[in-house]
């Protein structure tokens, strides 16, 4: 590790405010050199805070924090933030069980002041904070930092239209690191900028505002000429002003000086203030510049040679997925693959390329992709949704008004299903079985492995009903492929015929399933369905079997064990039922094994719990 002679000297905003404001290009330096070094040995997100540097540290430079408040939308760009804030001996353990949260975590810190995961949030909150600052009446400033990407959610223009219409006082930073929002970024926007925050023309501005209002058709063309003006800079700037924002830039992102001199003649305007930076994500790591995608959450890897490691094993289910869509856009040209902007993490690179036609990326929107796809299946097309779990439960609405409600054949590929692991709370895939399976004309599965999902994903397919295929984050077990049929729905398969114990499989605990059943001579069935539920299989079982266990990576509450106690319950069974899923708590970071474990889902945790039980049930 560098010497870091300035950013060593930094505990808190408090001593970043002692440095003269020559001295902070070099620690912007510094501090991207740090955030490199850690990750780069510990792993997580580096493409998005190495491009947030000077912003990270011209905000604390200019503002009171924590007394004023700066909300991080997202969280993966909040790195520097943390190391700023009295983390940075602690950012080695970031997203590692015990460690430091991957993102800003109000429990964490009194600097974190929302605790976030998912995007576009921070507006809708910052406006909350910033009218209950109005009302205590102690002049505590409000910011929110939201990147180009986060404010294409419609929940960003919902937050931004109420701000703007109730005055507000507060700051919306768009960082644009990606976007092609406006190419305008130089001098003379630089220039512009100062202009139109510094105080003599605040001044004159709002007093041209009193003295016009006697003049309404001379106030009207003072009024078009600023916003001509404005346009001239950033044509963009003329939709945020007319959400009720006084827009400024966009200006250099990586102009630390730049952006404390606009900050600070922003930060006591009245109203609601809005300033685009323009960023790069990735900024001063070549290799991260160049693929900021790839390096957006790195593992472990040498920053010197710049390359990331490459994956070996068997493929990812995300790969077996893209594979399996690949496959049937070749059979049907009317199918659809639809994404809201997780293209590469849901698997679907290799499909935007061959299917151009074929492919649409929604961007943050997880509400649209959803009635998009309700659209298209009402038009004749086969609509299939890429999406994570944890974010499906945005676009939950959408779901039973929109698809199920109409009963449309909307396939769901629910990627990250169950522990995801070093994300945390906002990311583990915990509750999607729970409220799918409350809905009426869906078809749930729960493939073991990679075989079962491509013929699952073939069966919710053709199904001609709204159905979801969920798998999990990681790995497949390496299981041959078979040619794709269509599955009876309800329909679950016998891997191992015991007695006394039936262990109930939904999802890819199966080996671990099987391995404590040879100890314990129970019978095996992988479910496949949670529904509709194989009621026959349980029938039969009930003849020979007193206890049933259920083995699941989701929430026991609701989830397919919830299933299978409601029709032994109808059924009146006299035996026993042991639900085994994940508690009721938002789980932390950590590995997924080392979750599991924790969980008492590894091998050794499932016959622990089932041993435990058995001798209750005595």
């Amino acid at each position: 590790m560098k010497d870091y002679k300035l950013l060593k000297q930094i505990q808190s905003p408090d001593d970043l405010k002692l440095l003269n404001k020559s001295q902070l290009p070099e620690l912007c330096q510094e501090l991207r050199d740090y955030l490199l070094d850690s990750v780069s040995q510990s792993s997580g997100h580096l493409a998005s805070g190495l491009g947030a540097v000077e912003l990270t540290v011209a905000l604390h430079y200019v503002f009171n924090t924590p007394f004023d408040q700066l909300i991080w939308d997202v969280g993966h760009q909040a790195y520097p933030h943390k190391i700023l804030t009295g983390r940075r001996d602690k950012l080695s353990t970031i997203r590692q069980k015990n460690g430091l949260h991957p993102f800003p975590w109000r429990e964490e810190s009194e600097y974190d002041v929302l605790s976030v995961g998912h995007s576009s949030t921070s507006i809708s909150a910052g406006l909350g904070i910033a009218l209950s600052a109005q009302k205590e009446g102690k002049n505590r400033k409000t910011v929110c930092v939201i990147g180009d990407g986060a404010i294409t959610a419609g929940m960003a223009f919902e937050a931004l239209n109420h701000a703007g219409s109730l005055h507000s006082d507060m700051l919306v930073i768009l960082n644009d690191n990606e976007m092609s929002i406006s190419e305008n970024v130089g001098a003379l926007n630089n220039y512009f900028a100062r202009v139109m925050t510094a105080p003599l023309y605040t001044q004159l501005r709002e007093g041209s505002k009193k003295v016009l209002a006697k003049a309404p058709p001379l106030k009207e063309f003072v009024k078009k000429t600023e916003e001509h003006i404005k346009g001239f800079v950033s044509p963009v700037g003329t939709m945020f002003e007319q959400l009720g924002f006084n827009y400024i830039g966009p200006i250099d992102g990586h102009d630390v000086e730049e952006l404390i001199t606009t900050l600070k003649n922003m930060k006591n305007r009245t109203g609601p203030q809005f300033l685009h930076i323009k960023t790069k994500k990735g900024k001063g790591y070549a290799p991260a510049e160049k693929d900021p995608i790839g390096f957006h959450g790195v593992p472990k890897f040498d920053h010197k040679c710049g390359e990331l490691p490459k994956g070996s094993g068997n493929p990812t289910f995300s790969k077996i997925f893209g594979d399996w869509l690949c496959e049937m856009a070749e059979q049907d040209p009317k199918l659809v693959g639809i994404t809201p902007a997780m293209r590469e993490g849901s698997g679907m690179v290799e499909f935007s390329q061959r299917f151009p036609e074929q492919y649409y990326d929604a961007a943050i929107a997880e509400q649209h992709a959803v009635t998009l796809a309700a659209g298209f299946a009402i038009a004749g097309l086969h609509p299939v949704v890429a999406i994570y779990s944890s974010f499906l439960q945005r676009a939950y609405d959408q779901v039973i008004h929109d698809v199920a409600i109409q009963n449309l054949p909307v396939l769901f590929a629910i990627d990250r299903a169950g522990v995801v692991g070093q994300d945390g709370q906002t990311h583990q895939g915990a509750f999607d079985i729970s409220f799918l399976r409350c809905i009426p004309n869906f078809v749930v599965m729960t493939p073991s492995d990679e075989n079962e999902c491509r013929q699952l994903l073939y069966t919710g397919y053709h199904c001609g009903k709204p159905a979801a295929v969920r798998y999990p984050r990681g790995s497949s077990i390496g299981a041959t492929l078979e040619p794709m049929q269509s599955i009876p729905l309800g329909q679950s398969r016998t891997c191992r015929t015991g007695e006394n114990i039936a262990i109930l499989n939904f999802g890819t605990l199966l080996p671990q399933a099987l391995n404590v059943a040879e100890n314990l001579n129970a019978t095996v069935v992988d479910m496949r369905f949670v529904k509709p539920l194989d009621t026959a299989r349980l029938t039969e079982l009930m003849q020979t079997h007193n206890t049933f266990v259920t083995l699941e990576e989701n929430a026991i509450q609701g989830g397919a064990g919830s299933a299978v106690a409601e029709y032994l319950f109808a059924q009146q069974f006299k035996g026993h039922l042991l639900q085994i899923g994940l508690p009721d708590y938002f789980i932390p970071q950590g590995s997924q094994q080392e979750i599991l474990v924790d969980l008492g889902l590894d091998a050794k945790g499932i016959e622990k719990q089932i041993r435990e039980f058995l001798k209750k049930s005595k």
